[in-house]
């Protein structure tokens, strides 16, 4: 059992990934879904009075793909400043999942005859903007990583600074103990000379007396 679980342990590291991937796209693909709902609503009024209606489609498409075009990138970036991530699986992993998710509501509500209807070119078209999003997506996870990559050097360059600080602190401590014992030591020895010498003088009027003291 023992010598099996560093067989199993790359394969656990790779499931957790895939998971936190798919876990990634299916959030980036709701908030996104909000966002675009709140936005649509806004501007539907301002988009309906222009005048092209390309220019209308082109808005239109923007605010759909809104989770893969801005909100997948913006998580993507979040989640490489934290875990170390490879930009295109990362990216297109979690894009697919949530196009995936897109594909499938689709299909359970309008077949293959909604896809139809809709045409090659606006087809083409949206998946020209979902390889846009994986692009940008990919871009946020190296400039996630490459953020993560300053902070960590500037977090290492602090410590040093500190670690400097503090062993100079401990070396100014040193000297300064060993200024003070050095100054207990020489107190220390004037007190003995001092007494020292002060023990002989009141030894030699005791002396002088015992001798001026008439014998009996």
């Amino acid at each position: 059992m023992n010598s099996s679980k560093p067989l199993l342990e790359p394969l656990r590291v790779r499931i957790r990934r895939f998971q936190f991937i798919v876990g990634l796209g299916f959030l980036a693909l709701i908030l996104g879904s909000i966002l675009s709902v709140g936005l649509s609503q806004r501007l539907a009024g301002r988009v309906q009075a222009l005048p092209f209606d390309w220019l209308r489609f082109a808005i239109g498409l923007g605010v759909q793909k809104l989770w893969v075009l801005a909100v997948l990138p913006g998580l993507c970036y979040g989640a490489a400043r934290v875990i170390d991530l490879r930009a295109l699986p990362t990216a297109l992993g979690a894009a697919v999942s949530g196009q995936v998710f897109i594909l499938a509501l689709e299909f359970v509500q309008d077949g293959v005859d909604g896809w139809v209807e809709r045409g090659w070119i606006v087809i083409g078209l949206e998946w020209a903007v979902f390889a846009l999003g994986v692009w940008l997506g990919q871009l946020a996870v190296k400039r996630g990583r490459v953020a993560a990559t300053t902070r960590e050097a500037q977090v290492r360059e602090r410590a040093s600074v500190r670690a400097d600080e503090y062993a100079e602190f401990l070396r100014e401590a040193e000297r300064a103990g060993e200024k003070i014992a050095q100054r207990d030591e020489a107190k220390a020895s004037e007190v003995a000379e001092t007494a020292g010498a002060s023990a002989p003088e009141s030894s030699e009027p005791a002396t002088g007396e015992k001798s001026k003291t008439p014998a009996a």
